[in-house]
């Protein structure tokens, strides 16, 4: 098979450039608590506090920016669970371009809303019955639009990478970064910004344990094809990593973690109650296994990546409350 041309840090220099003054610049929390707790020093990247709520902007912005005036006329199409729905949908609102989003029946609903908010035309598909892939390539075709993958794409993967970026050079080298993994474009960027950084950083990639095709690719050295794993944390609802993704993670990451749905619901209600912040279920995977990790991360300094806060407020009270 003929070996891809793989974005570099280079494109995530030259996407932080296109998202400048568009995205947020997040903020990075600490916590003395968590601190105190694990022995280290642990720094939060809050993309949960991003333009629509997650660190999908980023990427589908870069990737938009730099579509030509025909494909600008003719539209995007993408397929998402929801954050890269919104972020496609808003990232053409602003760039003044039509915006097609297939999005699975049962996507949580305030992420539907605001993917229509944002001017999306969204058509909704069974994720355990229909390919949205299949589906997103016959409206491309059959329309003219540019399709755009959640995660497997040179300028989505430079994008994302730019949140990272920021991380780094907002608090220095660290010991160790976790990010959440679904089809890997976030963890491939953040480490390709991780090398390039802060070289001797171990980076680690965490999805669901009802999922875990990435680590099960990571360790097999092939990709792992599943069926559509059952978890809370939909934004990691992959079946399988990408072509450029893939062997970027081969290549930098340290190691594929897991974390199952209760250390989620642990993880969201420390956030919302000590650090006062809404985080969703996916967003929750990187700290998920830190805290897993603790005794091998004493006196470390420690990035977490929180992906996004895209949760139904009644869902969200429902996680939280339960025992």
């Amino acid at each position: 098979m003929t070996q891809l041309p793989l974005p570099t840090y280079d494109d995530i220099v030259a996407a932080s450039k296109r998202v400048e003054g568009v995205a947020h610049r997040t903020p990075v929390l600490t916590s003395r608590t968590v601190n105190e707790a694990l022995g280290a020093q642990v720094f939060f990247k809050c993309e949960n506090l991003q333009r629509m709520g997650a660190f999908k902007f980023r990427g589908a912005f870069n990737a938009l920016s730099k579509f030509d005036e025909g494909q600008r006329r003719r539209g995007v199409v993408a397929f998402s669970s929801g954050n890269h729905a919104q972020a496609v949908a808003l990232s053409a609102q602003l760039l003044n371009m039509p915006a097609t989003i297939v999005m699975p029946h049962d996507a949580p609903q305030i992420k539907v809303d605001a993917t229509k908010g944002y001017g999306g035309n969204v058509v909704i598909y069974d994720r355990y019955k229909e390919d949205r892939e299949q589906i997103g390539r016959e409206l491309a075709q059959k329309h003219g639009l540019t399709l755009i993958p959640p995660y497997d794409h040179p300028d989505v993967i430079a994008g994302q990478g730019t949140a990272a970026k920021e991380l780094f050079d907002e608090v220095g080298a660290l010991d160790a970064f976790f990010a959440p993994l679904g089809g890997g474009g976030l963890l491939s960027g953040s480490a390709l910004a991780a090398r390039a950084l802060s070289p001797d950083c171990a980076v680690y990639g965490v999805e669901p344990e009802a999922g875990n095709d990435g680590q099960q690719s990571f360790r097999s050295g092939n990709i792992v094809h599943i069926d559509t794993p059952r978890t809370i944390a939909d934004g990691a609802q992959t079946q399988h990593l990408g072509h450029y993704t893939f062997p970027i993670i081969r290549r930098d990451v340290t190691d594929v973690l897991t974390a199952n749905d209760a250390e989620l619901v642990e993880c969201m209600r420390f956030f919302a109650a000590r650090m006062k912040i809404v985080v969703e279920p996916t967003g929750c995977l990187g700290f998920a296994a830190v805290r897993q990790m603790k005794d091998r991360l004493k006196g470390k300094r420690v990035g977490v990546l929180i992906s996004g806060g895209n949760v139904d407020v009644q869902k969200f009270a429902e996680l939280l409350s339960a025992n």
